[in-house]
């Protein structure tokens, strides 16, 4: 996919869950995330080992479905043989957009996410996408 293709996928979205968040401003989710909120997304962080805490002012959530809103896109900061089962999630959630950050590709996910209508972005972030 194009950016092009990929800027007018993000401008479908107005909430992005982040599986894998950090509250270390040195990580790559951390980064990702003050920037999108920057940019207007409503960020959600999930992090199961963070939850009932706060990452950049927002509640961190123990998965994706303990959050109580429908979620646009999710955004997975998780190694790769986790991605499956998060795609499961994704799929029950009703998220739209499964997207996984710059290294991160799974055949079995993308298969089942496209297999379930999903919109499937893998081996990109979505930083570099907006801010070029």
């Amino acid at each position: 996919m194009n950016k092009d293709n990929l800027k007018s996928i993000l401008k479908e979205v107005e909430t992005i869950a982040i599986v894998g968040a950090s509250s270390n401003p040195d990580r790559d989710s951390y980064k990702v995330m003050k920037f999108l909120q920057d940019h207007g997304f409503e960020v959600f962080p999930v992090n199961p080992n963070l939850s009932r805490t706060k990452i950049l002012g927002k509640e961190c959530y123990p998965s994706l479905d303990s959050i109580e809103q429908p979620i646009d896109m999710v955004d997975v900061f998780r190694a790769v043989e986790y991605i499956p089962g998060i795609v499961n999630e994704v799929i029950k959630i009703k998220a739209k957009i499964l997207w996984t950050q710059e290294g991160l590709y799974s055949e079995e996910a993308e298969s089942l996410g496209k297999s379930a209508g999903l919109k499937v972005v893998m081996d990109k972030c979505p930083k570099k996408i907006l801010e070029n």
